[in-house]
């Protein structure tokens, strides 16, 4: 299945593009850890719009995209700063998202490499990011080089979740690393 495909900053107009990969993989990724009736539930039509606004009003998050050629939106991230003043990371990912067709074919570690670059552009040397306890893809963030920092519990669609936040502390040395 790999295709040519590339990582851009997204549009205004890649907001249906997010919303369909935003919807299919949290029902892929959090099914048995988020209630099934908040899943079904899950709007791409919903999600579309606020994606939509919430690109056309960034001014210190980006949100990046990969696509392949006709505009097919393969994930999507974005980042800024830091949302949880108690942890001592200046930056934050806060989304990183790849159809579960398209994973472990390199896109998610592309992304997350540009997320970085992005971070580090804006001049944050470190950055960290929440995942899901539970939720396989924090061995990604591990094989990716993030080292687990701290644990919490959130409340979120009446469940009580466990949350890890996987940080990396060097991002100029670790972007050089991810390069070779």
């Amino acid at each position: 299945m790999t295709q040519p495909y590339r990582i851009r900053a997204a549009t205004p107009m890649d907001a249906a593009g997010i919303a369909e990969v935003h919807v299919e993989t949290w029902r892929a990724s959090y099914a048995g850890i988020l209630p099934d009736d908040y899943l079904v539930g899950q709007s791409v039509d919903r999600r579309q719009v606020a994606w939509r606004e919430a690109i056309a009003r960034q001014k210190r998050t980006s949100t990046l995209v990969a696509e392949l050629p006709g505009h097919r939106i393969l994930g999507f991230g974005d980042c800024g700063p830091s949302r949880h003043r108690e942890l001592p990371y200046p930056a934050e990912v806060y989304t990183l998202y790849v159809l579960p067709d398209w994973q472990d074919q390199g896109i998610g570690r592309r992304l997350l490499i540009a997320l970085f670059d992005e971070i580090a552009a804006k001049g944050a040397h470190s950055a960290f990011l929440w995942v899901l306890s539970r939720n396989p893809t924090r061995f990604f963030y591990e094989a990716m080089g993030g080292a687990p920092v701290a644990e919490r519990q959130e409340r979120f669609a009446g469940a009580l979740l466990d949350e890890t936040a996987y940080a990396w502390s060097d991002l100029p040395a670790w972007l050089v690393e991810a390069r070779r």
